[in-house]
Protein backbone atom coordinates (compact mmCIF):
# COMPACT_ATOMS: atom_id res chain seq x y z
CA UNK A 1 0.00 0.00 0.00
CA UNK A 2 1.34 3.56 -0.93
CA UNK A 3 1.65 6.31 1.19
CA UNK A 4 -1.69 8.58 -0.16
CA UNK A 5 -3.82 4.94 -0.28
CA UNK A 6 -2.83 4.04 3.29
CA UNK A 7 -3.57 8.02 4.57
CA UNK A 8 -7.36 7.19 2.90
CA UNK A 9 -7.55 4.17 5.02
CA UNK A 10 -6.33 5.90 7.96
CA UNK A 11 -8.32 9.26 7.33
CA UNK A 12 -11.66 6.97 6.68
CA UNK A 13 -11.12 5.75 10.23
CA UNK A 14 -10.80 9.11 11.45
CA UNK A 15 -13.92 10.74 9.85
CA UNK A 16 -16.02 7.89 11.44
CA UNK A 17 -14.35 8.29 14.88
CA UNK A 18 -15.21 12.03 14.61
CA UNK A 19 -19.15 11.76 13.65
CA UNK A 20 -18.99 8.72 16.77
CA UNK A 21 -18.16 11.83 18.90
CA UNK A 22 -19.84 14.80 17.40
CA UNK A 23 -22.72 16.61 19.46
CA UNK A 24 -25.61 16.26 18.52
CA UNK A 25 -27.55 17.00 21.46
CA UNK A 26 -29.59 20.42 19.89
CA UNK A 27 -30.01 21.80 23.70
CA UNK A 28 -25.62 21.60 24.39
CA UNK A 29 -23.96 24.72 24.16
CA UNK A 30 -20.70 22.14 22.15
CA UNK A 31 -23.52 21.29 19.48
CA UNK A 32 -21.75 20.50 16.36
CA UNK A 33 -18.75 20.38 18.05
CA UNK A 34 -16.60 16.97 18.31
CA UNK A 35 -15.66 15.90 21.59
CA UNK A 36 -12.10 15.45 22.50
CA UNK A 37 -12.03 12.06 23.90
CA UNK A 38 -9.57 13.00 26.79
CA UNK A 39 -11.36 15.67 28.15
CA UNK A 40 -15.08 15.39 27.06
CA UNK A 41 -15.40 18.24 25.34
CA UNK A 42 -15.42 19.93 22.43
CA UNK A 43 -13.03 22.65 21.31
CA UNK A 44 -12.24 25.13 18.44
CA UNK A 45 -8.42 24.83 18.17
CA UNK A 46 -6.24 23.39 15.54
CA UNK A 47 -6.54 19.65 17.46
CA UNK A 48 -10.11 19.77 17.90
CA UNK A 49 -12.73 20.02 15.65
CA UNK A 50 -11.45 22.27 13.09
CA UNK A 51 -8.88 19.10 12.83
CA UNK A 52 -11.72 16.84 12.21
CA UNK A 53 -13.40 18.92 9.66
CA UNK A 54 -10.03 18.38 7.64
CA UNK A 55 -10.77 14.65 7.76
CA UNK A 56 -14.27 15.17 6.71
CA UNK A 57 -13.12 17.55 3.99
CA UNK A 58 -10.69 14.94 2.89
CA UNK A 59 -13.53 12.38 2.50
CA UNK A 60 -16.59 13.51 1.53
CA UNK A 61 -14.45 15.16 -1.68
CA UNK A 62 -12.32 11.97 -2.64
CA UNK A 63 -13.55 9.62 -4.61
CA UNK A 64 -11.19 7.28 -2.92
CA UNK A 65 -13.14 7.74 0.13
CA UNK A 66 -15.97 5.48 1.23
CA UNK A 67 -17.21 8.70 2.37
CA UNK A 68 -17.46 10.47 -0.49
CA UNK A 69 -20.36 12.35 -1.56
CA UNK A 70 -21.64 10.92 1.58
CA UNK A 71 -24.69 13.19 3.19
CA UNK A 72 -25.18 12.32 6.70
CA UNK A 73 -21.33 13.28 6.56
CA UNK A 74 -22.29 16.58 4.40
CA UNK A 75 -24.78 17.20 7.02
CA UNK A 76 -21.91 16.68 10.15
CA UNK A 77 -19.91 18.98 8.18
CA UNK A 78 -22.26 21.63 8.21
CA UNK A 79 -23.01 21.45 12.05
CA UNK A 80 -19.53 21.41 12.56
CA UNK A 81 -19.02 24.70 10.53
CA UNK A 82 -21.63 26.37 12.85
CA UNK A 83 -20.30 25.34 16.31
CA UNK A 84 -16.89 26.97 14.94
CA UNK A 85 -19.08 30.36 14.01
CA UNK A 86 -20.89 30.35 17.53
CA UNK A 87 -17.28 29.68 19.49
CA UNK A 88 -15.86 32.32 17.30
CA UNK A 89 -15.05 35.38 19.74
CA UNK A 90 -16.58 38.93 18.26
CA UNK A 91 -13.08 39.81 17.76
CA UNK A 92 -12.47 37.07 15.28
CA UNK A 93 -10.57 34.99 17.58
CA UNK A 94 -10.77 31.41 19.51
CA UNK A 95 -9.64 30.08 22.63
CA UNK A 96 -7.83 26.92 23.22
CA UNK A 97 -8.87 24.26 25.98
CA UNK A 98 -4.97 24.34 27.65
CA UNK A 99 -4.82 28.42 27.85
CA UNK A 100 -4.77 31.28 25.83
CA UNK A 101 -8.08 32.88 25.39
CA UNK A 102 -8.74 35.00 22.64
CA UNK A 103 -5.61 33.75 20.75
CA UNK A 104 -4.34 35.03 17.53
CA UNK A 105 -1.82 32.44 17.25
CA UNK A 106 -3.90 29.14 17.98
CA UNK A 107 -6.59 31.20 15.55
CA UNK A 108 -3.72 31.65 13.10
CA UNK A 109 -3.44 27.98 13.51
CA UNK A 110 -6.72 27.02 12.61
CA UNK A 111 -6.95 29.49 9.81
CA UNK A 112 -4.10 28.43 7.73
CA UNK A 113 -5.87 24.85 8.14
CA UNK A 114 -9.38 25.81 7.51
CA UNK A 115 -8.47 27.91 4.41
CA UNK A 116 -7.14 24.74 3.04
CA UNK A 117 -10.35 22.92 4.04
CA UNK A 118 -12.18 25.61 2.30
CA UNK A 119 -10.14 25.28 -0.87
CA UNK A 120 -10.77 22.11 -0.97
CA UNK A 121 -14.64 22.41 -0.83
CA UNK A 122 -14.83 25.53 -2.55
CA UNK A 123 -13.05 23.80 -5.83
CA UNK A 124 -15.33 20.74 -5.79
CA UNK A 125 -17.82 20.96 -8.35
CA UNK A 126 -20.81 19.51 -6.35
CA UNK A 127 -23.13 21.95 -4.98
CA UNK A 128 -24.19 20.45 -1.62
CA UNK A 129 -21.16 21.71 -0.68
CA UNK A 130 -21.50 25.33 -1.11
CA UNK A 131 -23.34 25.77 2.31
CA UNK A 132 -20.67 24.04 4.45
CA UNK A 133 -18.17 25.86 2.31
CA UNK A 134 -19.90 29.35 2.88
CA UNK A 135 -19.42 28.87 6.71
CA UNK A 136 -16.10 28.08 6.75
CA UNK A 137 -14.92 30.86 4.58
CA UNK A 138 -17.59 33.42 6.92
CA UNK A 139 -15.52 31.72 9.75
CA UNK A 140 -11.98 32.61 8.05
CA UNK A 141 -13.04 36.47 7.06
CA UNK A 142 -14.52 36.80 10.16
CA UNK A 143 -10.31 35.67 11.42
CA UNK A 144 -8.93 39.20 9.73
CA UNK A 145 -9.26 41.79 12.11
CA UNK A 146 -7.58 39.66 15.01
CA UNK A 147 -4.75 38.30 12.09
CA UNK A 148 -4.44 42.03 11.25
CA UNK A 149 -3.39 43.20 15.05
CA UNK A 150 -2.88 40.50 17.18
CA UNK A 151 0.42 39.16 17.97
CA UNK A 152 2.09 35.72 19.39
CA UNK A 153 3.96 34.43 22.21
CA UNK A 154 6.89 31.54 20.80
CA UNK A 155 9.17 32.35 18.03
CA UNK A 156 6.89 29.83 15.37
CA UNK A 157 3.82 31.81 16.40
CA UNK A 158 5.32 34.15 14.33
CA UNK A 159 5.17 32.53 11.24
CA UNK A 160 1.99 30.67 11.81
CA UNK A 161 0.79 34.11 11.77
CA UNK A 162 2.32 34.77 8.83
CA UNK A 163 0.98 31.94 7.11
CA UNK A 164 -2.49 32.63 7.93
CA UNK A 165 -2.31 36.24 6.62
CA UNK A 166 -1.09 34.61 3.14
CA UNK A 167 -4.15 32.36 3.25
CA UNK A 168 -6.35 35.07 3.83
CA UNK A 169 -4.38 37.29 1.34
CA UNK A 170 -4.88 34.33 -0.98
CA UNK A 171 -9.01 34.66 -0.23
CA UNK A 172 -9.78 38.10 -0.14
CA UNK A 173 -6.85 40.22 -1.15
CA UNK A 174 -6.75 42.58 1.25
CA UNK A 175 -3.23 44.34 1.02
CA UNK A 176 -3.14 45.07 4.47
CA UNK A 177 -2.82 41.23 5.18
CA UNK A 178 0.55 41.31 3.34
CA UNK A 179 1.82 44.25 4.83
CA UNK A 180 0.98 43.00 8.12
CA UNK A 181 3.26 39.67 7.24
CA UNK A 182 5.97 41.81 5.84
CA UNK A 183 6.08 43.27 9.92
CA UNK A 184 6.43 39.98 11.14
CA UNK A 185 8.85 38.76 8.48
CA UNK A 186 10.88 42.02 8.92
CA UNK A 187 12.24 40.62 11.95
CA UNK A 188 14.25 37.96 10.47
CA UNK A 189 14.41 34.11 10.71
CA UNK A 190 15.76 32.48 13.18
CA UNK A 191 17.24 29.64 12.14
CA UNK A 192 21.23 28.68 12.33
CA UNK A 193 23.04 27.89 9.60
CA UNK A 194 22.88 24.14 10.60
CA UNK A 195 19.31 24.78 10.85
CA UNK A 196 18.41 24.71 14.27
CA UNK A 197 15.22 26.74 15.09
CA UNK A 198 15.16 28.80 18.12
CA UNK A 199 12.82 26.44 20.20
CA UNK A 200 15.33 23.31 19.10
CA UNK A 201 11.76 21.52 19.41
CA UNK A 202 12.60 18.35 16.94
CA UNK A 203 9.47 16.50 17.86
CA UNK A 204 7.02 19.46 17.75
CA UNK A 205 7.53 23.08 16.19
CA UNK A 206 10.92 22.20 13.91
CA UNK A 207 7.75 20.54 11.69
CA UNK A 208 4.97 23.53 12.48
CA UNK A 209 8.39 26.29 11.37
CA UNK A 210 9.28 24.14 8.35
CA UNK A 211 5.19 24.16 7.00
CA UNK A 212 4.14 27.28 7.39
CA UNK A 213 7.00 29.46 6.16
CA UNK A 214 6.38 26.83 2.55
CA UNK A 215 3.30 27.87 2.53
CA UNK A 216 4.46 32.12 3.16
CA UNK A 217 6.99 30.88 0.63
CA UNK A 218 4.34 29.99 -2.09
CA UNK A 219 1.37 32.45 -0.92
CA UNK A 220 3.77 35.81 -0.81
CA UNK A 221 6.10 34.63 -3.69
CA UNK A 222 8.90 34.39 -1.14
CA UNK A 223 11.11 31.53 -2.17
CA UNK A 224 13.89 32.54 0.36
CA UNK A 225 11.63 31.18 2.86
CA UNK A 226 12.59 27.77 1.72
CA UNK A 227 16.72 28.34 2.39
CA UNK A 228 15.74 27.83 6.57
CA UNK A 229 13.19 24.85 5.50
CA UNK A 230 16.11 22.80 3.25
CA UNK A 231 18.46 23.42 6.33
CA UNK A 232 16.16 22.32 9.24
CA UNK A 233 15.27 19.08 6.94
CA UNK A 234 19.02 18.84 6.39
CA UNK A 235 19.64 18.36 10.07
CA UNK A 236 16.86 16.50 10.73
CA UNK A 237 18.61 13.57 8.40
CA UNK A 238 20.87 13.12 11.82
CA UNK A 239 18.14 13.74 14.32
CA UNK A 240 16.65 10.36 13.86
CA UNK A 241 17.39 7.08 16.25
CA UNK A 242 17.72 3.81 14.87
CA UNK A 243 14.14 2.95 15.68
CA UNK A 244 13.17 6.09 13.66
CA UNK A 245 12.09 8.19 16.80
CA UNK A 246 13.17 11.60 16.80
CA UNK A 247 16.15 13.33 19.26
CA UNK A 248 14.05 15.72 22.10
CA UNK A 249 16.52 15.25 24.19
CA UNK A 250 17.46 18.84 24.47
CA UNK A 251 14.30 20.62 23.38
CA UNK A 252 13.53 24.00 24.57
CA UNK A 253 9.54 23.22 24.92
CA UNK A 254 7.01 20.51 25.31
CA UNK A 255 8.54 17.79 23.53
CA UNK A 256 11.86 17.45 25.84
CA UNK A 257 12.36 13.83 26.74
CA UNK A 258 9.32 12.37 25.18
CA UNK A 259 8.57 10.14 22.61
CA UNK A 260 7.86 11.58 18.75
CA UNK A 261 8.23 9.74 15.46
CA UNK A 262 9.40 11.90 11.81
CA UNK A 263 5.26 11.96 10.65
CA UNK A 264 5.01 15.23 11.44
CA UNK A 265 8.10 16.02 8.56
CA UNK A 266 5.65 14.41 5.79
CA UNK A 267 4.50 16.84 4.15
CA UNK A 268 7.28 19.35 4.27
CA UNK A 269 9.88 16.76 3.15
CA UNK A 270 7.49 15.79 0.52
CA UNK A 271 7.02 19.14 -1.15
CA UNK A 272 10.83 20.46 -0.87
CA UNK A 273 11.66 17.08 -2.11
CA UNK A 274 9.42 17.76 -5.41
CA UNK A 275 10.54 21.22 -5.81
CA UNK A 276 14.06 20.45 -5.26
CA UNK A 277 14.53 17.40 -6.59
CA UNK A 278 16.29 15.72 -3.53
CA UNK A 279 17.17 12.32 -3.01
CA UNK A 280 17.00 12.98 0.91
CA UNK A 281 13.82 14.63 1.40
CA UNK A 282 12.55 12.18 -0.56
CA UNK A 283 13.99 9.72 2.10
CA UNK A 284 12.60 11.76 5.02
CA UNK A 285 9.57 11.88 3.86
CA UNK A 286 9.68 8.31 3.24
CA UNK A 287 10.61 7.57 6.45
CA UNK A 288 7.81 10.14 7.74
CA UNK A 289 5.25 7.95 5.94
CA UNK A 290 6.04 5.03 7.10
CA UNK A 291 5.32 6.49 10.64
CA UNK A 292 2.12 7.89 10.01
CA UNK A 293 -0.92 6.41 12.04
CA UNK A 294 -2.40 10.10 11.95
CA UNK A 295 -3.49 12.27 9.26
CA UNK A 296 -2.23 15.18 11.39
CA UNK A 297 -3.40 18.44 12.86
CA UNK A 298 -3.76 21.95 11.33
CA UNK A 299 -2.32 23.18 9.64
CA UNK A 300 -0.15 19.91 8.68
CA UNK A 301 -2.59 17.51 7.60
CA UNK A 302 -0.68 14.76 5.16
CA UNK A 303 -3.66 13.69 3.24
CA UNK A 304 -4.97 17.06 3.12
CA UNK A 305 -1.56 18.20 1.18
CA UNK A 306 -1.72 15.23 -0.98
CA UNK A 307 -4.99 16.21 -2.32
CA UNK A 308 -4.02 19.83 -2.91
CA UNK A 309 -0.79 18.91 -4.37
CA UNK A 310 -1.66 15.44 -6.19
CA UNK A 311 1.36 15.28 -7.78
CA UNK A 312 3.08 14.60 -4.77
CA UNK A 313 0.82 10.94 -4.64
CA UNK A 314 3.68 9.38 -6.66
CA UNK A 315 7.37 9.54 -7.04
CA UNK A 316 9.72 10.87 -9.47
CA UNK A 317 12.62 11.86 -7.02
CA UNK A 318 15.44 9.58 -6.30
CA UNK A 319 15.68 8.47 -2.64
CA UNK A 320 18.16 8.59 -0.89
CA UNK A 321 19.30 6.38 2.05
CA UNK A 322 19.43 8.02 5.83
CA UNK A 323 22.79 8.23 7.30
CA UNK A 324 23.28 5.58 9.70
CA UNK A 325 26.94 5.94 10.57
CA UNK A 326 28.18 9.09 11.83
CA UNK A 327 29.73 12.01 13.63
CA UNK A 328 28.50 15.88 13.28
CA UNK A 329 28.09 18.22 14.88
CA UNK A 330 25.26 20.74 14.86
CA UNK A 331 26.15 24.88 15.96
CA UNK A 332 29.68 24.17 16.01
CA UNK A 333 30.63 27.09 14.50
CA UNK A 334 27.68 29.17 14.98
CA UNK A 335 28.61 32.56 16.67
CA UNK A 336 26.44 32.16 19.70
CA UNK A 337 28.69 34.16 22.11
CA UNK A 338 28.33 36.87 19.48
CA UNK A 339 25.01 37.00 19.40
CA UNK A 340 24.20 36.98 23.38
CA UNK A 341 27.22 39.79 23.66
CA UNK A 342 23.99 41.70 22.49
CA UNK A 343 21.33 40.83 24.71
CA UNK A 344 21.90 43.79 26.87
CA UNK A 345 21.53 46.31 24.48
CA UNK A 346 18.19 44.67 23.35
CA UNK A 347 16.74 46.90 26.26
CA UNK A 348 14.49 44.30 27.50
CA UNK A 349 16.42 43.42 30.88
CA UNK A 350 16.12 39.94 30.29
CA UNK A 351 12.49 39.55 30.65
CA UNK A 352 9.96 38.31 28.33
CA UNK A 353 6.38 37.75 29.45
CA UNK A 354 4.33 34.71 29.01
CA UNK A 355 7.42 33.07 26.82
CA UNK A 356 10.72 32.08 27.10
CA UNK A 357 13.79 34.38 25.90
CA UNK A 358 15.83 31.26 24.56
CA UNK A 359 19.53 31.92 25.16
CA UNK A 360 20.31 28.32 24.61
CA UNK A 361 19.34 29.00 20.61
CA UNK A 362 22.24 27.78 18.67
CA UNK A 363 24.19 25.95 21.35
CA UNK A 364 26.14 22.77 20.20
CA UNK A 365 24.75 19.22 19.79
CA UNK A 366 26.64 16.20 18.29
CA UNK A 367 25.01 13.24 16.93
CA UNK A 368 26.80 9.98 16.37
CA UNK A 369 25.08 7.08 15.00
CA UNK A 370 27.31 3.81 14.07
CA UNK A 371 23.97 1.22 13.10
CA UNK A 372 21.75 0.27 15.95
CA UNK A 373 23.64 3.16 18.69
CA UNK A 374 22.97 6.40 19.05
CA UNK A 375 24.08 8.98 20.95
CA UNK A 376 23.65 12.47 22.09
CA UNK A 377 25.85 15.05 23.50
CA UNK A 378 24.04 17.79 24.59
CA UNK A 379 25.33 21.80 25.44
CA UNK A 380 22.89 24.13 27.49
CA UNK A 381 20.16 21.71 29.23
CA UNK A 382 20.01 19.51 32.55
CA UNK A 383 21.59 16.52 30.45
CA UNK A 384 24.99 16.22 28.72
CA UNK A 385 24.87 13.14 27.12
CA UNK A 386 22.20 10.33 26.09
CA UNK A 387 23.03 6.91 24.90
CA UNK A 388 20.69 4.22 23.02
CA UNK A 389 22.03 1.08 22.30
CA UNK A 390 19.68 -1.85 20.47
CA UNK A 391 16.66 -1.72 22.88
CA UNK A 392 18.36 -0.60 25.54
CA UNK A 393 17.98 2.98 26.07
CA UNK A 394 20.34 5.60 28.73
CA UNK A 395 17.79 8.68 28.39
CA UNK A 396 19.87 10.97 30.25
CA UNK A 397 23.38 11.77 32.42
CA UNK A 398 23.06 14.81 34.58
CA UNK A 399 25.20 16.53 37.09
CA UNK A 400 23.48 18.29 39.98
CA UNK A 401 25.36 20.08 42.92
CA UNK A 402 24.55 22.42 45.71
CA UNK A 403 26.41 25.17 44.33
CA UNK A 404 23.09 26.73 42.73
CA UNK A 405 21.94 24.29 43.20
CA UNK A 406 20.23 22.08 40.59
CA UNK A 407 21.27 20.77 37.33
CA UNK A 408 24.79 22.33 36.22
CA UNK A 409 24.12 23.02 31.93
CA UNK A 410 27.26 22.77 30.24
CA UNK A 411 27.75 25.37 27.94
CA UNK A 412 31.01 24.85 26.04
CA UNK A 413 31.54 22.03 23.69
CA UNK A 414 35.26 21.48 22.20
CA UNK A 415 35.96 18.41 19.55
CA UNK A 416 38.78 15.99 20.35
CA UNK A 417 39.80 13.63 18.49
CA UNK A 418 38.03 10.59 19.67
CA UNK A 419 35.27 12.77 21.70
CA UNK A 420 34.30 16.22 23.07
CA UNK A 421 35.58 18.40 26.10
CA UNK A 422 32.52 19.74 27.73
CA UNK A 423 32.15 22.76 30.22
CA UNK A 424 30.85 25.05 32.45
CA UNK A 425 31.69 28.12 35.17
CA UNK A 426 28.54 28.79 37.52
CA UNK A 427 29.13 32.34 39.20
CA UNK A 428 27.15 33.26 42.39
CA UNK A 429 27.65 36.04 44.78
CA UNK A 430 26.30 38.46 47.12
CA UNK A 431 24.54 42.04 46.82
CA UNK A 432 25.69 44.96 48.83
CA UNK A 433 23.37 47.90 49.92
CA UNK A 434 22.04 50.37 47.48
CA UNK A 435 23.89 53.60 47.24
CA UNK A 436 22.13 56.12 48.94
CA UNK A 437 21.78 58.80 46.16
CA UNK A 438 19.97 55.92 44.15
CA UNK A 439 17.19 54.78 46.72
CA UNK A 440 13.76 55.54 45.79
CA UNK A 441 11.72 57.84 48.28
CA UNK A 442 9.76 55.17 50.27
CA UNK A 443 13.36 53.91 51.58
CA UNK A 444 12.98 56.50 53.81
CA UNK A 445 9.18 56.48 54.59
CA UNK A 446 7.52 54.20 57.08
CA UNK A 447 7.64 51.20 55.37
CA UNK A 448 10.44 50.04 52.84
CA UNK A 449 9.23 47.54 51.12
CA UNK A 450 12.08 45.06 49.31
CA UNK A 451 10.21 45.00 45.64
CA UNK A 452 10.71 48.56 45.41
CA UNK A 453 14.46 48.69 45.97
CA UNK A 454 16.74 48.91 43.05
CA UNK A 455 18.50 45.34 43.48
CA UNK A 456 19.93 45.55 39.94
CA UNK A 457 22.25 48.93 41.07
CA UNK A 458 23.95 46.41 43.87
CA UNK A 459 27.56 45.97 44.22
CA UNK A 460 28.20 41.96 44.13
CA UNK A 461 30.63 40.63 47.07
CA UNK A 462 32.40 37.83 47.25
CA UNK A 463 31.36 36.01 43.87
CA UNK A 464 32.44 32.50 43.94
CA UNK A 465 32.88 30.67 40.99
CA UNK A 466 32.07 26.74 40.68
CA UNK A 467 33.77 24.92 37.47
CA UNK A 468 32.64 21.21 35.91
CA UNK A 469 34.72 19.80 33.21
CA UNK A 470 33.17 16.81 31.52
CA UNK A 471 35.32 14.79 28.72
CA UNK A 472 33.08 12.14 26.64
CA UNK A 473 35.09 10.19 25.07
CA UNK A 474 34.07 7.22 21.77
CA UNK A 475 36.01 3.75 23.09
CA UNK A 476 36.21 0.13 21.48
CA UNK A 477 33.64 -1.13 23.66
CA UNK A 478 31.55 1.96 24.15
CA UNK A 479 32.40 5.63 25.55
CA UNK A 480 33.98 6.83 28.40
CA UNK A 481 33.02 9.50 30.89
CA UNK A 482 35.46 12.11 33.09
CA UNK A 483 33.61 14.46 35.29
CA UNK A 484 36.26 16.43 36.98
CA UNK A 485 35.91 19.46 39.19
CA UNK A 486 38.76 21.24 41.53
CA UNK A 487 36.19 22.92 43.84
CA UNK A 488 38.56 22.84 46.85
CA UNK A 489 35.41 23.71 49.43
CA UNK A 490 33.30 20.98 50.27
CA UNK A 491 30.54 20.87 47.82
CA UNK A 492 28.05 18.01 47.38
CA UNK A 493 27.56 16.72 43.62
CA UNK A 494 25.34 14.17 42.29
CA UNK A 495 25.73 12.79 38.98
CA UNK A 496 22.53 11.04 37.86
CA UNK A 497 22.01 8.00 35.31
CA UNK A 498 18.07 8.30 34.19
CA UNK A 499 17.75 4.94 32.33
CA UNK A 500 14.01 3.99 30.21
CA UNK A 501 11.44 2.02 32.33
CA UNK A 502 11.55 -1.19 29.90
CA UNK A 503 14.57 -1.92 30.66
CA UNK A 504 16.43 -3.96 33.91
CA UNK A 505 19.13 -3.06 36.17
CA UNK A 506 21.43 -4.32 37.72
CA UNK A 507 24.33 -4.85 39.92
CA UNK A 508 25.51 -5.87 43.65
CA UNK A 509 25.90 -2.28 44.64
CA UNK A 510 22.89 -0.69 43.46
CA UNK A 511 20.48 0.53 46.38
CA UNK A 512 17.27 1.58 47.10
CA UNK A 513 16.97 5.64 47.69
CA UNK A 514 13.38 7.73 46.67
CA UNK A 515 10.76 7.07 44.72
CA UNK A 516 12.43 5.61 40.94
CA UNK A 517 16.09 6.34 41.78
CA UNK A 518 18.63 4.18 43.32
CA UNK A 519 22.03 5.02 44.79
CA UNK A 520 24.45 3.36 42.97
CA UNK A 521 27.31 2.56 45.15
CA UNK A 522 30.14 0.78 43.57
CA UNK A 523 31.09 -1.08 41.16
CA UNK A 524 29.15 -1.70 37.74
CA UNK A 525 25.60 -1.55 37.18
CA UNK A 526 23.87 -3.37 34.16
CA UNK A 527 20.83 -1.96 31.75
CA UNK A 528 19.51 -4.79 30.08
CA UNK A 529 16.54 -4.82 27.26
CA UNK A 530 15.93 -8.24 25.71
CA UNK A 531 19.52 -9.02 24.15
CA UNK A 532 20.77 -5.59 24.28
CA UNK A 533 22.90 -4.10 26.99
CA UNK A 534 24.44 -1.27 28.46
CA UNK A 535 27.05 -1.50 31.26
CA UNK A 536 28.42 0.98 33.40
CA UNK A 537 30.84 1.49 35.71
CA UNK A 538 31.88 3.34 38.25
CA UNK A 539 29.58 3.88 40.98
CA UNK A 540 30.17 5.92 44.48
CA UNK A 541 28.70 7.23 47.23
CA UNK A 542 30.27 9.84 48.98
CA UNK A 543 27.35 11.29 50.75
CA UNK A 544 23.58 10.17 51.19
CA UNK A 545 21.18 12.86 49.88
CA UNK A 546 18.75 11.35 47.87
CA UNK A 547 18.35 14.30 45.91
CA UNK A 548 20.41 17.60 45.52
CA UNK A 549 17.59 21.10 46.02
CA UNK A 550 15.95 21.96 43.03
CA UNK A 551 16.82 18.59 40.88
CA UNK A 552 14.38 16.28 40.26
CA UNK A 553 14.23 12.75 38.58
CA UNK A 554 11.49 11.03 36.59
CA UNK A 555 9.26 8.88 38.46
CA UNK A 556 8.52 6.81 35.29
CA UNK A 557 11.97 6.13 34.73
CA UNK A 558 14.76 4.65 36.82
CA UNK A 559 17.17 6.85 37.66
CA UNK A 560 21.28 5.88 39.25
CA UNK A 561 22.36 8.32 41.67
CA UNK A 562 26.33 8.67 42.40
CA UNK A 563 26.86 10.73 45.70
CA UNK A 564 30.66 12.75 45.14
CA UNK A 565 32.13 15.60 46.82
CA UNK A 566 34.54 18.32 45.81
CA UNK A 567 37.02 18.06 44.51
CA UNK A 568 36.43 14.76 42.32
CA UNK A 569 37.59 13.39 39.32
CA UNK A 570 35.83 10.53 38.40
CA UNK A 571 35.49 8.30 35.51
CA UNK A 572 32.44 6.13 33.90
CA UNK A 573 33.32 3.31 31.89
CA UNK A 574 30.12 2.45 29.45
CA UNK A 575 30.59 -1.11 27.82
CA UNK A 576 28.08 -1.92 25.08
CA UNK A 577 26.54 -5.22 24.32
CA UNK A 578 28.02 -6.69 20.39
CA UNK A 579 28.11 -3.37 18.23
CA UNK A 580 26.62 -5.12 15.39
CA UNK A 581 22.91 -5.74 16.87
CA UNK A 582 21.08 -5.52 13.41
CA UNK A 583 22.82 -8.68 12.29
CA UNK A 584 22.51 -10.32 15.72
CA UNK A 585 25.65 -10.50 16.89
CA UNK A 586 26.02 -9.80 20.56
CA UNK A 587 28.60 -10.88 23.10
CA UNK A 588 27.04 -12.20 25.87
Amino acid sequence: MDIYDKLVSINDGCVQDGMDHQVLDCDSRFYGGVIDPANGIAWPSHGGTPMVMAFWASAITNEDSRFYHDQELLHRLELSAQYMLRFQHADGTISPPWTNMHSPPDTAFVVSGLAQVHELLAGHAWEPLRQAAEGIRTFLVRTIPALLTGGCHTPNHRWVITAALGFMYQMTGQPELKARAEQWLAEGIDCTEDGEWTERSNGIYNAVSDIVLIYAAELFDRPDLLAPVRRNLRMMAYMIHPDGEVVTDYSGRQDFGSTYNMGTYFLSAKLMASLDNEPLFEAIAALAGEALTHPGGLPNNALLGLLRYPELRGSSVERAELPDNYRVVINGSFPRERYLSGMEAAGHGGKIYHSRLHPDFGAPVARHRSGATSATVITETNSFFALRHGAARLLAVQIATSFEPGFVKLKQLEELESGYRLTATERKGYYGPVAQSQLPETASGPVSPWYLLPHHLREVTHEQQHEVEVELTESEHGWRIRVRCEQPEILMTQISFVCHMEGSLSGEGIAPAAAGTLFWKEGTARLTAGKDWIELDGGSHEHRAKAINNASYPANCQTLLVNVMTPYDKTFEIRLSGKDINEGQREE
